[in-house]
């Protein structure tokens, strides 16, 4: 039995919310159970220096959680000078699921910035947060072709996120902090909408997994996928 009552391949309630920021080319708020995350992106009409004279675009993400968004407060890391290895990992993770389904060419030579803040965490933050970030920037790429900025759709495809772990001996989908924190193994699975995987992410916690757990998550990791794609075009009307 799930601490939450939840079915072994059912996902939380999901919900993205779009339209929360008001000078954002594109923002929602993505709520997967407890956990829920503010996504916007942002539009520069230049890119990164490294790009400079290459024709192609960029994009890229920021990551951070409000200092409440977990049951004892955490210190801003702006006060500390420096982000934690754990909020540059996730940032990097999200900006590399994005870019896997831009034509970078056909954006041309502008950089999107997609935000990511927890509000509140209750497990699957990063998942969340590739989800809800998909749908802003889904609709900041609608903002540069209704302006006629861009010649042809940048954005390839849907791309969605879940974790996936071995709880109490059984693989589960979409892991809350309960569940999180006691899993024997613990896996996030990047996936587009046409099925294709962007990363895998698969760890044992405390014993070897056999590549037939491994196997098992994935295939649930399809599914909840395919669930949330689902979820994200009903949030931008398609």
């Amino acid at each position: 039995m799930r601490p939450s009552g939840r079915e072994l391949d059912q996902l939380r309630s999901v919900s993205i919310e779009t339209g929360v920021s008001l000078h954002a080319e594109g923002s929602c708020l993505i709520r997967m159970g407890n956990t829920h995350v503010l996504c916007t992106a942002s539009i520069e009409d230049k890119p990164p220096p490294f790009l400079r004279n290459s024709g192609m675009g960029w994009v890229t993400a920021e990551y951070g959680m409000l200092p409440r968004s977990t049951h004892t407060r955490s210190r801003r890391e702006a006060a500390s000078g420096k982000q934690s290895g754990r909020t540059q990992e996730i940032q990097r993770l999200i900006g590399r699921s994005l870019r896997a389904v831009v034509d970078r060419q056909a954006l041309g030579e502008r950089q999107i910035t997609v935000d990511c803040d927890v509000i509140q965490a209750d497990g699957g933050t990063r998942c969340a947060s590739i989800t809800g970030g998909w749908v802003a920037l889904r609709l900041a790429m609608n903002k540069l072709m209704q302006k006629g900025l861009v010649t042809s759709d940048p954005l390839l495809d849907h791309v969605a996120a879940i974790s996936c772990g071995i709880y109490a001996g059984q693989s589960v989908l979409d892991l809350d902090y309960d569940e999180d924190s006691a899993a024997g193994t613990d896996g996030n699975f990047v996936i587009t909408g046409k099925g294709k995987l962007v990363e895998v992410q698969a760890s044992a916690e405390g014993a070897p997994f056999a590549v037939e757990d491994l196997t098992t998550l994935l295939g649930l990791g399809l599914k909840g996928t395919a669930i949330l794609v689902e979820a994200q075009k009903r949030a931008i009307g398609a």
